[in-house]
């Protein structure tokens, strides 16, 4: 059986689920495919992958922290409406619980950030921490595949 190494190509049905639930879980729909150290999953997260055979089906608890790190306070900030209009659709309404897309400063790539308000202004307060940042996962995988 293949073992999952640096760099392995992996065919995998994957749970993150954080104490209110599910973030992701693939087991319904079409298997994930990925190249372990490619950033798709955190270093933590690939870092538990390693050394699993082909066909292993594990759940694993990772420590509060560990997998995304420590919720950061300066990670929540106001983002201006006339900032908002300028990097999407001008009449995009923003909800609390929204997640929104953002381009990173050189344009290659983008993050994410919650919608937690939004003031008369139209301003949004939004948290870019990583929505399991500072919790317990519970982390599940199915590995279909090992390339």
């Amino acid at each position: 059986m293949p073992i999952v190494e640096p760099g392995s190509f992996l065919t995998l049905h994957y749970r993150l689920a954080g104490p209110q639930g599910d973030i992701i879980n693939t087991f319904n729909e079409k298997p994930a495919t990925l190249s372990l150290g490619s950033g798709t999953l955190s270093p933590a997260l690939e870092q538990r992958l390693l050394g699993l055979a082909e066909g292993t089906r594990v759940v694993m608890e990772i420590p509060a922290g560990e997998a995304f790190g420590e919720r950061i306070a300066d990670m929540q900030q106001w983002v201006a409406r006339k900032l908002l209009n300028e990097l999407g659709d001008r009449t995009e309404k923003y909800v609390a619980g929204d997640v929104v897309q953002f381009p990173t400063p050189d344009g290659l790539g983008s993050y994410a950030g919650t919608v937690l308000e939004v003031n008369a202004q139209g301003a949004v307060w939004f948290d870019f921490n990583h929505p399991l940042a500072g919790q317990t996962v519970t982390f599940e995988v199915q590995l279909i595949g090992v390339l």
